[in-house]
């Protein structure tokens, strides 16, 4: 399965929609898109997984690099996923302590940090 990517603004955050597989072969292009919105000045981003069928240890990483990058420009990065497959990754690897997780959108762009 491939990765499809999307991002619309809401407010002023940048919401960053996420589809397929996040794994070796497809991560880059999650870290490409990431980089670019940074490099634009992007630096609240939303990434909304809803859509995410797998997520690997590469993809993990590719999220972390991400918010090393906004919190460079005092940003920050929030992460949208209600499925408790992809949920138990962030569980077992205690990245739930790193990353605020939301079950939707609307919860993520209201959040304050």
């Amino acid at each position: 399965m491939d990765l499809s990517l999307s991002t619309r603004t809401v407010g002023d955050r940048t919401v960053v929609e996420v589809g397929g597989e996040i794994d070796v072969y497809t991560a880059p292009k999650l870290r490409e898109q990431l980089v670019e919105l940074v490099n634009d000045g992007n630096y609240h981003l939303i990434v909304n997984m809803e859509a995410v069928d797998f997520l690997d240890s590469t993809g993990l990483g590719v999220l972390v690099g991400g918010l090393k990058r906004v919190r460079a420009h005092e940003g920050s990065l929030r992460l949208v996923c209600n499925q408790e497959r992809i949920l138990k990754i962030f569980r077992i690897t205690g990245l739930t302590k790193v990353f605020p997780i939301h079950t939707s959108v609307d919860e993520a762009v209201s959040a304050t940090d």
